[in-house]
Formats: structure tokens, C-alpha cells, sequence
């Protein structure tokens, strides 16, 4: 069992667009069955999910800052687990601490190249992959260019198609209006910095969204990290949490 004592890091939980730290619960109580008392911290990022702030204000900066703060409040160094667009920021916030950062995890997350975007990704796919463009066509926008709205049938179709679906329908109705400066990310990546930190990334193989050529190209790009497998769709951390559990915990907690 690790725990605190044991010296298990605290784990930093960043979701994706449309998201909030609500689609960590599952990942969290899995956690906490097993006996686990590491912390697992999920946040809302500034413009998402409970935050409060307009998605509006959505952007790197503004992550990036908030996240700081939860930084010095850990107080000792910690690992992130990422999920989807999160990636980008967790590897921003890891080239920002690469001190603090023991391990970076990517669940179907955006791991991408230093001041690289995940629209390079899909336009590099889309002339011969027509499905590299995921979730996109069907988005709903508001204020055309600057917020978007994923209505429930395209998230239950998209991110959800393994979850019961009750519990995808209900899942579908917590997404909320995603500010597009806080979607559309780079990060600038160092080898000095993000480039010592142990990397994982978990390919989700039924994915829809960032799907699995998407997912393969970026490992690619970004060459180092542990690649791993599960049989899901977009959301491993919200339909099989304890699956997702026994392949990161090893990485996790392994030593150095």
C-alpha cells in the first residue's frame, strides 16, 4: 500500500476542455479503496468547470498562475496526472517545476513539442484521416471563435460511448462553456527542464476524440516517454478508473 508515509507524491489531477476536477471523483474513490492516503488533488482551472470565473478568461497564463499557487500549497514535490487538452499545461507547469515534478502522466493527453499545437497534430492526420478531427464538427458556439459548447449527444458519442449510459448522459450535462484562448495552448518545452522528468502516456484505444493515430503521432513527436495501453474510449479516469489505477501506480511509484 503506498501512502504518505511511504513517501508516495501527492498527485496534481488537470482535466480537459469543457471539464472541471468533477471527472476526477471516480479516479479519486478508486484511489481511496485501495487504501492510497497520497493526496490527489483536482482542480477547476480559471474559466472551467466550478471555478466561477467566465470561460472567457481561460488561458495559459491564467492556469498556469492558479496552478502556482496549488504548488506552493503542496510543499514538496508531486506528480501530475493529465488528462486530454491538460496536457499541455501539465507540461507547461512541469517545465515551470521540473524540481517539483517527480513524474508527468498523459491519459490520452496532449504530450506535444515545444510551441507546438494539437491543431498541427490534427491537420497533419486530416487529409487522410478524416475522424483526426474528433469532436470539433459538432461543437456549438456561442461567441463564434472564442467559446464552445460540446452538446451532450456529441460528448456521449465522442468522449463517453463505454460509460452506462445514464451515467453518460448525466456526465454530459456537467460539461460547461470552454473559453477557446484556454483550448487552443503551446507551451515552450526545454530539454533542461521538462526534459529530465519521467513521462507516461496511456493510449486510450477506442478514442474518439483524440483518437489513437492522434495519439501514436504525438508519442512520436515527443519521443521518451513509458507508452502504455487501455481499452477504452476518451475518458479512462471516469469509466475504468481501477484499470487506469494498476497501470499508473507502478509508473508512479517507481523508484529514482
Amino acid at each position: 500500500m503506498a501512502d504518505t508515509e511511504t513517501g508516495a507524491a501527492p498527485l496534481l489531477l488537470i482535466h480537459g476542455a469543457w471539464q472541471g476536477a468533477w471527472v476526477w471523483d471516480g479516479f479519486r474513490a478508486a484511489l481511496a479503496r485501495r487504501g492510497d492516503q497520497r493526496p490527489a488533488i483536482a482542480v477547476d482551472l480559471p474559466g472551467n468547470g466550478a471555478d466561477g470565473a467566465p470561460p472567457a478568461t481561460a488561458s495559459l497564463p491564467a492556469y498556469l498562475d492558479h496552478l502556482d499557487r496549488i504548488v506552493a500549497d503542496i510543499g514538496r514535490p508531486f506528480s501530475i496526472v493529465a488528462h486530454s487538452g491538460g496536457g499541455v499545461v501539465a507540461s507547461a507547469l512541469a517545465e515551470r517545476h521540473p524540481g517539483l515534478t517527480r513524474r508527468l502522466v498523459y491519459i490520452a493527453g496532449m504530450m506535444l513539442p515545444s510551441e507546438t499545437g494539437f491543431a498541427d497534430m490534427v491537420n497533419h492526420l486530416l487529409p487522410t484521416d478524416p475522424t483526426a478531427s474528433g469532436v470539433t464538427p459538432w461543437l456549438d458556439w456561442p461567441i463564434p471563435g472564442e467559446i464552445s459548447v460540446v452538446p451532450p449527444e456529441a460528448a456521449i458519442a465522442f468522449f463517453l460511448q463505454d460509460y452506462p449510459p445514464a451515467l453518460a448522459v448525466a456526465a454530459s450535462r456537467r460539461l460547461t462553456p470552454q473559453g477557446e484562448r484556454g483550448r487552443a495552448l503551446t507551451a515552450h518545452l526545454t530539454p533542461e527542464r521538462f526534459g529530465t522528468i519521467p513521462r507516461l502516456y496511456v493510449q486510450a484505444l477506442r478514442d474518439r476524440s483524440v483518437t489513437l493515430p492522434l495519439q501514436r503521432l504525438m508519442c512520436d513527436r515527443l519521443p521518451g516517454a513509458t507508452i502504455r495501453t487501455i481499452d477504452t474510449g476518451h475518458a479512462p479516469h471516469v469509466v475504468a478508473p481501477d484499470a487506469l489505477l494498476d497501470i499508473l501506480l507502478p509508473f508512479l511509484d517507481s523508484p529514482g
